[in-house]
């Protein structure tokens, strides 16, 4: 819940010329607010970034006030949408299931559902992360085309919180992931205080294809220098 309209533009005049040169096997993704999705689409036009949704509803239509529908998006140009992000599960109690329905509608109206797994502290301490994040592996991509999707793994106890996850046990992670869906080529990201000092290193993982951003993308030169990462000549 970042940016109004104004800000947005202010965000993508500064931001659009730090990635005009960016190599071509980066896809440079932002999800603003609802409300700003028309202005940066407006102001990205031909930068080639693509446009997120922050959530998507399973309906296309109906009594859900609030909601957003995937054909209200699309309108707007929005190539993507984020599920199942650990905010809604944590403050709205989203479940699998509901996750799992708009990773579905999602990608059946032509959206890429970002499908966004991960523990929590106690989670974590208690010896249960991989139990959790197989269990919204399975739930979440089921009925799904798994070269239609995108996994972020995002650790909750790494957001915000001054812990951080290391780059190898990120990898780690995601690689469990890549083996549970059963497809080698499935897209993989990892999202836990991402920002452009760990940058580099996460991308030299090899399990790794890209990363979800947080706090670090509110801040154009930031996020550019993120966008624009180098691999360490070791990796």
């Amino acid at each position: 819940m970042h940016m109004t309209c104004a800000e947005t533009r202010e965000f993508a005049a500064v931001f659009r010329p730090l990635i005009a040169d960016l190599p071509s096997d980066r896809e440079v993704v932002i999800a603003p607010p609802f409300t700003s999705i028309p202005t940066l689409c407006r102001h990205l036009e031909g930068a080639g970034v693509f446009i997120a949704g922050q959530n998507v509803h399973w309906e296309e239509q109906g009594a859900y006030t609030g909601m957003i529908s995937a054909p209200m998006l699309i309108e707007h140009g929005v190539t993507h949408a984020i599920v199942g992000h650990s905010e809604p599960r944590k403050y709205y109690s989203e479940t699998d299931e509901q996750i799992n329905l708009r990773a579905r509608t999602a990608q059946c109206t032509g959206l890429m559902p970002i499908l966004c797994v991960g523990e929590s502290l106690d989670q974590r301490e208690a010896a249960e992360t991989e139990r959790v994040i197989h269990r919204q592996v399975e739930q979440g991509l089921e009925g799904l085309d798994p070269l239609r999707v995108i996994v972020a793994y995002e650790p909750i106890w790494a957001i915000g919180t001054g812990k951080t996850c290391a780059a190898e046990e990120a990898n780690r992670i995601c690689g469990l992931i890549r083996g549970w869906v059963g497809n080698a080529d499935v897209t993989v990201q990892y999202g836990g205080s991402v920002n452009p000092a760990t940058i580099d290193d996460l991308m030299a993982q090899s399990d790794i294809d890209g990363v979800l951003v947080g706090g670090a993308s509110l801040d154009p030169i930031s996020f550019a220098r993120i966008a624009n990462y180098q691999v360490p000549v070791w990796a």
